[in-house]
């Protein structure tokens, strides 16, 4: 396996982003919410791009691009959802194109990221979900330190039909 970066999103990946979501669409939809046909065309993903960049500066999100040894877009890794005074933590999400998937680069990719969260960004504290048949998923968030939370059901909404989530966390034990 080849070595990996991850580079925060910024309005200059617009492009490529897009390229790379678009070949990953079909892939992408089977485990996560489809999006709208408007997300795949460039002047809307460069709207939306603006409305990350935002929520960057506030401290509400980190979305990170991973890139293999080429250079290229391989998957993405996102903070969401963050939550600052007492709480301080966030959600983690990523999705990793289909000719890489498999191969440990979302395990890696998440690895670097957990660090930035609680090294750079201050966090306390990371929740992740997944869908139960998901375990390709589930193995990159235990081979984190990810622990099992539980099962909620129907949380979720994917095709048309409520699935149940897996519930995951991971704690930043060095700042006890």
């Amino acid at each position: 396996m080849e070595n990996i970066t991850i580079e925060m999103i910024s309005k200059s990946h617009a492009e490529e982003l897009l390229k790379f979501e678009r070949e990953n669409r079909d892939f992408f939809e089977v485990n996560l919410p489809p999006r709208a046909d408007e997300y795949y065309c460039l002047e809307n993903l460069q709207k939306i791009l603006d409305e990350i960049i935002m929520e960057q500066e506030d401290g509400l999100c980190y979305m990170y691009l991973i890139r293999n040894e080429s250079n290229e877009i391989i998957g993405r890794v996102n903070l969401f959802s963050v939550i600052r005074g007492i709480l301080q933590k966030a959600e983690i999400g990523y999705r990793i194109g289909e000719e890489y998937n498999g191969c440990g680069y979302a395990t890696k990719a998440v690895k670097l990221v957990i660090d930035k969260a609680f090294n750079e960004h201050n966090l306390h504290r990371i929740e992740a979900g997944t869908s139960p048949a998901n375990i390709g998923s589930q193995i990159v968030l235990i081979k984190n330190g990810f622990e099992f939370i539980g099962r909620t059901r129907q949380v979720i909404n994917i095709n048309e039909k409520w699935e149940d989530g897996i519930i995951f966390e991971k704690i930043n034990d060095i700042k006890n």
